[in-house]
């Protein structure tokens, strides 16, 4: 935290425009920057029916060129980064972007909320796979080489994956200082690469014309259709560039792209495309054997450092999204760790990365190569891209005021582009496709159970509340035993009595002389104000409202926040401070419709028993809390 006490945004720092730019490439430029390895591959299979001719391989360049021109350009780097909710992007900042824009519309607000929380699910099978098939593919390079060395690409693939998730407990801040300068390096590798081979081959220009674009995805019937599922490998990560702005601002993200991950990207498709018409036999790994023989190994390691980086930047970005989630109310808490003092982005949680460890190993074990992770793997980001596509209409709609017929024609461009990518995707459902989906459905089920688990939870204990400024009135007509100190009573319901204080009066038979009702708030903006963020009230006979408020990227920091009491006129002495908390033991019982359905009852009350200590999650003094139970049918 800075010194002076008010919280700063990631973007507020002092960087400079080149710093942050460096920082950019290997954050957000990880996953599409590693595409290469496996897009050409998979784009010109076999299996697809196209005879690897001149003009089919133009074909297929221009599409890969137009799609990261159309889908990643104009959609992402041009378009999408604008919606920014207080400087900060991504699905959750986006739901919130939307929901706010149609507030008076609550029919319109749970289709956003529904439909962007299926796009934010599908980010974690996005999160297992993106592990798997760059690492996968990288390795890969080995057998290349030395045919003798093909047992050895999944151990070896398994020992990187394993050791990375195994370092995640560490913190990123040292091995981050390096992910800019190794994407530099790597992006100058493929443009160089991709510039040797053109020169030896310059047709492959040719495939800048759209016109070889639209032939190949019209011009073969429905294979066309088939290998679009492989033409949008090129464009896995773009949801990237979104998700990362608050970290970055728009403006370093942009400059990278146009400065030298396209460049490079474009360059390095072309002189793939290149050897493919010199020798279509390079169909087995067009990427590595565009390098010459003495450069192979080298390349072998820089890529395995890069899709690292890349596998990096997706499980930083799962431990984000779960965080927003926890704090927008969608999942239960968790131990969120935080591995630097200076950044708060750099967190680490424990339940998620062993979990994503199992899955990713899981699938490297399951599919066991490259091209049987890549069958599985459009899905997931499709199906993001479709989601955003269609949250972003009802922010420039409802919340710029865009005329509606432009907002139509332009979201209807996109959408058509989406979807038709995500049902060719689809078209590998039995091939792996199912894989991500089923993990994207079994997330999406956690969060809306918890979501609304809690609505249900919080409305039985409304209706057995009793108002509080009634129930102080007519307790201090014949006041109980005030004894010293202070108790602060946490409550989600600032307008009735937390159960903690009737239970406390019940056995204890006393009141402190201050007492303290705390209601603690997640708004559905990225960041409070530290000067905002904390409101009292006074209730009279040493009683006091006092209400924090936090945006979804803060730390929800009780014990900091409660230090401005004081200058606001509510003195708090921490060691004469107690505070009192209710621990709701959830119990699913028959309700003839109401609610919901019994195996979602237990579903969330095995959440709620699970659920993260919330003392840690709001930094209070453990040795200062005491918990009551509260028994509460569902």
């Amino acid at each position: 935290m800075p010194p002076s006490g008010v919280e700063r945004k990631p973007q507020a720092r002092k960087s400079s425009q080149a710093a942050l730019t460096l920082a950019a490439l290997g954050i957000v430029y990880g996953d599409i920057g590693t595409s290469p390895l496996y897009a050409v591959k998979e784009t010109f299979a076999p299996e697809h029916g196209f005879a690897l001719s001149v003009e089919n391989i133009l074909g297929g360049l221009s599409a890969i060129f137009w799609a990261l021109m159309i889908v990643v350009t104009l959609k992402y780097v041009v378009l999408v980064m604008r919606a920014d909710n207080r400087g900060e992007g991504g699905t959750m900042a986006l739901i919130a972007l939307a929901s706010a824009a149609v507030r008076e519309r609550p029919e319109l607000r749970l289709f956003i909320v529904t439909l962007g929380l299926f796009g934010a699910s599908l980010f974690y099978g996005e999160a297992v796979l993106t592990p798997a098939i760059s690492v996968v593919s990288a390795v890969e390079g080995l057998a290349v080489g030395a045919k003798a060395l093909q047992p050895w690409v999944l151990p070896a693939a398994v020992g990187v994956i394993v050791a990375l998730f195994w370092f995640q407990k560490r913190g990123t801040a040292a091995v981050g200082a390096l992910f800019g300068p190794v994407c530099v390096l790597w992006f100058f590798s493929l443009g160089a690469v991709g510039i040797w081979n053109i020169a030896l081959n310059p047709v492959v220009l040719e495939a800048l014309d759209p016109r070889h674009a639209l032939s190949f995805v019209t011009g073969h019937g429905f294979a066309s259709f088939v290998v679009l599922g492989a033409v949008l490998l090129a464009f896995t990560g773009a949801e990237a560039l979104y998700a990362d702005m608050g970290h970055f601002g728009r403006w370093p993200i942009r400059i990278a792209w146009f400065g030298l991950v396209l460049p490079g990207l474009v360059l390095n498709y072309f002189g793939q495309g290149a050897v493919l018409i010199a020798n279509p036999k390079a169909i087995e790994n067009p990427f590595y054997l565009a390098y010459p023989g003495w450069a192979l190994y080298p390349m072998v390691a820089l890529a395995t450092a890069a899709t690292v980086i890349a596998s990096q930047a997706t499980i930083t970005g799962a431990y984000s999204l779960t965080r927003q989630a926890i704090q927008l109310g969608f999942l239960p808490r968790m131990n969120v760790v935080q591995t630097s003092a200076r950044q708060y982005g750099q967190i680490y949680i424990p339940t998620i990365n062993w979990a994503l460890l199992v899955l990713v190993l899981a699938a490297v074990l399951g599919f066991g190569n490259s091209s049987n992770l890549a069958s599985a793997y459009g899905v997931a980001v499709t199906g993001t891209m479709t989601v955003t596509t269609v949250l972003t209409f009802f922010v420039i709609r409802f919340g710029w005021g865009y005329p509606l017929a432009l907002c139509i024609v332009a979201t209807a461009f996109f959408l058509v582009i989406d979807v038709t990518f995500f049902s060719s995707a689809l078209l590998k459902f039995m091939h792996g496709g199912w894989f991500p989906l089923i993990l994207g459905l079994g997330m999406f089920t956690l969060m809306m159970t918890w979501r609304r688990g809690r609505e249900i939870l919080f409305d039985r204990l409304r209706a057995a509340s009793v108002p509080l400024e009634a129930f102080l009135k007519s307790l201090f007509l014949e006041p109980p035993h005030r004894i010293p100190g202070t108790a602060i009573f946490l409550t989600a319901a600032p307008e009735a009595v937390p159960h903690a204080l009737l239970h406390n009066l019940n056995h204890n038979k006393v009141l402190h002389e201050q007492v303290v009702f705390l209601t603690v708030e997640i708004r559905d903006v990225p960041w409070v104000p530290f000067e905002e963020r904390v409101k009292i009230q006074r209730l009279g006979h040493g009683c006091w409202r006092v209400h924090v408020r936090f945006g979804f990227m803060n730390r929800p920091d009780v014990s900091r926040a409660l230090e401005v009491c004081e200058s606001l006129g509510l003195e708090l002495d921490p060691m004469q401070t107690s505070f009192f908390l209710s621990r709701e033991k959830i119990v699913p019982v028959r309700t003839n419709g109401k609610g919901m359905a019994t195996w979602r009852e237990h579903l969330f009350a095995a959440m709620a028993r699970n659920a993260g200590n919330v003392t840690d999650y709001f930094n209070i003094p453990t040795n200062r809390v005491i918990e009551l139970g509260t028994r509460v049918e569902i």
